[in-house]
């Protein structure tokens, strides 16, 4: 029984091998042909879907679009059985050394740029120095050079960093210092007024942030903290040069190792879509709780 990717592929295959495979057989008329029964079948599609609810629109159009691409990635003669036989050590080595990177460091960063926001918004002139210059430097250098100094840099100065260590340090400075103008451009949307109110109450800084500002600046903070988050998982794979066992650190060993570099490749490229698709469903989720409760 044919899976779905060999039907895929042998569908869209044989309806676009004579137009980009063999111009000397298809020709003009041939491949005028083909265009118009393909753009024949989009009109169809897009008519006969429009009858549907939104719902079914929405999945009818990414299956097809799923469709087309496994069609995309069968044209490239992969191997599915070494494919199948790597990709669960693909997912339980590499998807959890992953997640357990960027989860520590999507942490840390959150604390470190609550601190940088804080500072950026002080009156005192030397924590907003620090901040400002934190910001600056960790934007303006690429993650991958932020990567290197911290693994190599260190050393240098006496302090030798294991691979993850560094990895993580890297990452939580980076996206450190850009979630800090995050947390600073929501906590700077809350009124005035309410800093004045909690002052009367006699409530104290740290009580202030906690029960009054943070809750209300929640609900703008984290929907760009999901994005980089998201955006971090992904960057992750930059840790893969200093032989941190990720996800595409594996990938370009297995590939090495048996020349299967494609197969390797494009099976951590579905897998870093499936998590992302995971994440964007959680972030979709607390996105409506905060909504709900703010309402």
């Amino acid at each position: 029984m044919l899976s779905l990717v060999d039907l895929t592929g042998t569908i869209f295959g044989e309806l676009m091998r004579p137009a980009i495979g063999a111009p000397e057989e298809a020709g003009v008329f041939g491949r005028v042909a083909i265009a118009f029964v393909l753009g024949l079948l989009l009109v169809l599609n897009v008519v006969l879907i429009s009858f549907l609810q939104f719902r079914f629109q929405v999945l009818i159009v990414w299956f097809e679009l799923l469709c087309l691409f496994l069609a995309f990635f069968y044209g490239f003669n992969l191997d599915f059985t070494f494919i199948r036989s790597q990709v669960w050590f693909m997912v339980t080595q590499g998807v959890f050394t992953t997640l357990y990177v960027s989860g520590i460091s999507i942490v840390l960063a959150s604390i470190l740029a609550l601190l940088g926001a804080i500072a950026k918004l002080s009156s005192n002139g030397f924590a907003f120095a620090i901040a400002s210059f934190y910001t600056s430097f960790f934007r303006g250098l690429p993650l991958l050079m932020q990567v290197y100094l911290i693994y190599l840099g260190l050393p240098q100065l006496g302090y030798v960093v294991d691979a993850v260590p560094a990895g993580i340090l890297a990452l939580t400075l980076c996206y450190g210092a850009y979630m800090t103008e995050i947390f600073r451009a929501g906590i700077q949307s809350i009124n005035k007024g309410q800093w004045e109110a909690s002052r009367s109450l006699g409530f104290k800084f740290g009580r202030t942030m906690r029960s009054v500002i943070l809750p209300q600046a929640l609900p703008l903070i984290i929907p760009p903290t999901g994005n980089q988050f998201i955006s971090m998982l992904k960057d992750s794979s930059l840790v893969s040069v200093i032989g941190v066992w990720e996800l595409m650190f594996l990938a370009r060993t297995l590939g090495a190792r048996d020349f299967k570099h494609m197969e390797m490749l494009i099976t951590a490229a579905l897998i870093y879509w499936a998590l992302s698709i995971c994440l964007e469903l959680i972030q979709a989720r607390i996105e409506r709780h905060y909504r709900t409760v703010s309402h």
